[in-house]
Parts: C-alpha cells; structure tokens; sequence
C-alpha cells in the first residue's frame, strides 16, 4: 500500500539501529530488501521482488545494484520519479497482486501512459485489450451522461482546469443574472459537461442528463 508523504523535501522513515542494536542478522537483510519510490511527491514503499516481477521494466532495472539508469535520490534516499503518482499507484498495485484495480477518477488510457513509461508489459498489454473491447461494444451499452454547473463568471477558467477525466465541455450558457461583487458586475454562467458512460456505470448520473439537455437547447436560443 503507497503511503502519501505530506512533506515535499522528501519520504521520512524510521530510523536505522547502530551497531549495538539488538537487531538480528536475518532483519537487516530483510530491510535491505524494501524500496522507497518518491513519485511526484509521493512516498511509496514497497520490496525488490515487487518491483523485479517485470525483470526488463524500468523500476527493475532502476534497483539494480549495477544499473545503467540514473536517478537523484531525496535526502531519505527514495528514488525521486517525475510522474503522476496518482496512476502509478495501480501500476505498483498491478506488480504487488497482478491485478488491475482503478480507483474513481482513473483511465484506463492515463495507467496505459505510465505502464508504457515504466514499461511494464503485460500491464501495457491488459489495458490494450481493455480499451479495445471497450471501444468494441454496441452503441446501446453506451450513454453519454451530462451535468450542469453553475458559477460565476471569474470563476470560468477554474472550471476547466479542474474538470476531471473523462469529463468533455459541451456548452457555456449565460444566465443572464447579474449580481454585484465590490464595485463590479457579473453573471452567472451554466457550465455543461458530459461523459461517454457503459449503461452498468451510469446511475445516479442519468438524473441530470435531461435537465442538462433542455438547458442546453434553451441556451441555444438566447
């Protein structure tokens, strides 16, 4: 399981015994066997055997003790890795257990983009043939799910920044209500977005599909 490091400077992690410790032989050789990664800021700690299960990927050839990568180390020693660590959580996940799991907000296409960097391959694999079959299923298994948002004008490029995967920007709507901040005037916008759903992940979010489109035909005409 990752473990998130909430301070930047790097992975904090108990310290080692001195030569008077009482630690057996068989405990030290054992610590020697875990790994701290620091991947974009998060600490995550795991074993040589996890990250050897795929001997050409790059987190193998990274531990190796006469490895041909090379890669700066915080003042903890982690491994510092520029990337996302948000999806490389199901990558070490899928080393530890062999197992895809995504958590809400994941792709499938954005763990493909890190499998492939870390070149893991029967990962890559996998989640080839997911996003085919996905790709592959009838029109019917699929609905495109739409949500309205509200908010104020200063608040439009936000909106965008922070839209979530998979989430598409469909159409801004000008409610035309002013109100007053300070000295100034504003509006009020309807923010629509939509997602392209399978009919089993749809659920709740059906509700506002509806709505959405009659708002959307409404802004259409002003």
């Amino acid at each position: 399981m990752a473990t998130v490091n909430l301070n930047p400077k790097g992975c904090s992690t108990p310290g080692t015994p001195g030569v008077g410790s009482s630690t057996s032989i068989h405990s030290m050789q054992g610590k020697d066997q875990w790994v701290k990664l620091n991947v974009g800021g998060t600490c995550f700690l795991t074993t040589k055997t996890t990250l050897s299960r795929d001997p050409n990927s790059f987190l193998s050839r990274l531990i190796q003790e006469d490895s041909d990568l090379i890669s700066d180390r915080d003042e903890t020693g982690a491994y510092l890795i520029d990337r996302d660590p948000r999806y490389f959580a199901p990558v070490l996940n899928y080393l530890r257990h062999g197992k895809l799991v995504l958590d809400d907000g994941l792709s499938e296409e954005g763990v493909l983009e890190e499998a492939e960097f870390y070149n893991v391959t029967h990962l890559i694999g996998l989640l080839k043939d997911n996003i085919a079959r996905r790709e592959q299923r009838p029109a019917a298994d699929k609905k495109r799910v739409y949500r309205v948002l509200q908010c104020q004008e200063n608040e439009l490029t936000q909106m965008v920044s922070t839209m979530s995967d998979g989430w598409r920007f469909e159409q801004l709507i000008n409610i035309g209500t002013q109100y007053t901040y300070g000295t100034e005037e504003s509006a009020e916008f309807l923010f629509v977005v939509s997602k392209e759903c399978t009919n089993t992940l749809i659920g709740r979010e059906v509700e506002s599909n509806d709505r959405a489109k009659v708002l959307q035909q409404k802004g259409s005409r002003m």
